[in-house]
């Protein structure tokens, strides 16, 4: 998979909201109806130490891609990657932390996804650049952010039924959707990573619920790096 070099990942902390700042601005925001062929997901997760309590000791991220059918969602290609963390922990900029070992996974990818599911935010994030908006200009294909939980902006709890939605505003601005994946269990926070509209971001995340309450896509890519995190093959 062909990867964008937009920056170097050796940056000042004091340079990464500027930089952030710039990034959110060359987000796109647009149609995306192309029938969807494949669909990948990505998680990361820190490696635990090898000790008996095995306490996670946050010095390696472990990142998989995993690759599937969108029609029957069965899997065609698996990639991860394990990279030392090179980037301290700072609200608001977890991307720098953890999106290096998701690109040196994507690097490993011999199939281009029509579009990637990102288990975190997109432009819901509080200048706009969550990790799923870093990975998707770096990827340059539709990405879309589903997370567990809120990082920013406020919103109404949608009706408990599967399919209802609720706009996730700041400031007035609406910056994600939170969406019901199935009815009666806590709703996803669904936002544009790059190159597609809210409501496809919001249509393709309800299609990949099969059974559970997260995508089928990073649903499995989570299991795979839990997995991993817990072997000894890395």
């Amino acid at each position: 998979m062909k990867i964008k070099n937009l920056h170097n990942w050796n940056i000042d902390i004091k340079k990464t909201i500027e930089l952030q700042k710039s990034l959110a601005n060359r987000v796109i925001q647009c149609k995306f109806d192309k029938k969807i062929k494949t669909v990948a997901g990505v998680d990361c997760g820190f490696t635990p130490s090898t000790g008996s309590g095995r306490r996670k000791d946050k010095k390696s991220i472990v990142a998989c891609i995993v690759v599937l059918c969108a029609e029957k969602f069965e899997i065609i290609e698996t990639v991860y990657a394990v990279k030392k963390v090179g980037f301290p922990y700072v609200p608001g900029l977890l991307s720098f932390r953890e999106a290096p070992v998701c690109i040196a996974a994507a690097e490993k990818l011999k199939i281009t996804p029509d579009c990637i599911i990102v288990d975190g935010q997109g432009l819901a994030h509080p200048r706009r650049l969550g990790l799923a908006c870093h990975l998707g200009l770096f990827l340059d294909i539709p990405t879309i952010g589903c997370a567990k939980s809120r990082l920013t902006g406020e919103f109404k709890t949608p009706a408990r039924t599967k399919g209802s939605t609720s706009p996730l505003k700041d400031k007035g601005e609406i910056i994600g959707s939170v969406v019901r994946t199935r009815s009666g269990v806590k709703p996803v926070f669904v936002s544009v990573g790059n190159k597609c509209r809210l409501s496809d971001a919001v249509r393709i995340v309800l299609d990949c619920c099969v059974k559970y309450r997260l995508p089928e896509p990073s649903r499995l890519a989570h299991q795979t790096v839990t997995k991993l995190k817990d072997s000894k093959e890395i």
